[in-house]
C-alpha cells in the first residue's frame, strides 16, 4: 500500500516544479516528478556506495601475488581467537 507524503513549497521552487510538469514539462504530474527525483537520488547514493566499496577493494585487486600471505583456516581461526597474528 502506498503512503502519502505532503510537501509544501513556495516561490521559485513551486514555479520550477510547475515548469517541469504538465503539458509543457517533461513529467505529467508533480508526483511523477518527485518520484523520479527520489529514484535519481537513490541511484546516486547506491553508486556512491559501490564506488566506496570498490575503492576499499581496489588495492587488493591490483596487488601483485607477492604481496599476499598464504594462510590456512587454522591460521584464521587462531587469529580470530587472538592466539596468533598473521
Amino acid at each position: 500500500m502506498a503512503e502519502s507524503v505532503n510537501v509544501r513549497i513556495t516561490g521559485k521552487l513551486i514555479k520550477f516544479v510547475k515548469d517541469q510538469t504538465g503539458p509543457e514539462g517533461m513529467y505529467e504530474s508533480v508526483s511523477e516528478y518527485i518520484r523520479a527525483l527520489i529514484r535519481q537520488d537513490y541511484k546516486r547514493l547506491e553508486e556512491h556506495r559501490w564506488q566506496r566499496l570498490y575503492g576499499e577493494l581496489e588495492p587488493g585487486m591490483n596487488a601483485s601475488e607477492s604481496e599476499f600471505i598464504e594462510v590456512g583456516a587454522e591460521d584464521v581461526i587462531a587469529r580470530n581467537r587472538g592466539n596468533q597474528k598473521l
